[in-house]
């Protein structure tokens, strides 16, 4: 629910006092323990212990040794769940060409990297901008716009491979795999 409900709203970062506004576009839901492809299927460790606090909380990790990825957390204390930020549609100016601005935006590495997202945002809440990144209310994209679609590159997943847990704008040029 919150992964379709994150579409249209916008990721805000604050840097060295310029707010850059981008709506996200593409999400990835990732729900508790039994969940093969989240974190949390591996038990509770100090990579993911954010997961199991409260909702509305960054949880920021690390991934092939060059890639920081961005999640909410999304479910009830204790219980881990948390969607990824797959790709964002810029609202300020990158570059003239539209298609420049795609390459740097549209995938979830693509976009912290853009963004100067890293585990420094780890634990922060995503509903108070003293931090320099949250979350704003955006627009409401009707459930006719929504696309949901299976997960990407959780092959290992078992069952919860072929889950239709990705969810994305219709036609929105940003998203970082159509299907």
């Amino acid at each position: 629910m919150v992964a379709r409900e994150l579409l249209g709203c916008f990721l805000v970062r604050n840097i060295d006092d310029k707010i850059l506004k981008s709506k996200i576009v593409e999400t990835e839901a990732y729900e508790g323990p039994d969940d093969l492809a989240s974190h949390a299927s591996r038990g509770r460790t100090p990579r993911n212990e954010v997961m199991f606090g409260e909702p509305g909380i960054c949880y920021v990790y690390f991934t092939y040794g060059m890639h920081h990825m961005l999640n909410i957390v999304t479910g009830k204390k204790d219980y881990p769940a948390a969607v990824l930020i797959r790709a964002v549609e810029p609202f300020f100016a990158i570059e003239n060409k539209t298609s420049a601005r795609q390459r740097k935006t549209n995938g979830p590495a693509k976009l912290t990297k853009f963004l100067q997202i890293d585990r420094s945002f780890n634990k922060a809440p995503v509903y108070v901008k003293k931090y320099g990144l949250w979350i704003e209310n955006g627009e409401k994209i009707k459930k006719s716009e929504i696309i949901c679609a299976k997960r990407i590159g959780i092959d290992y997943a078992g069952k919860y491979k072929d889950k239709s847990w990705r969810f994305y704008i219709k036609d929105n040029n940003f998203v970082s795999r159509k299907g």
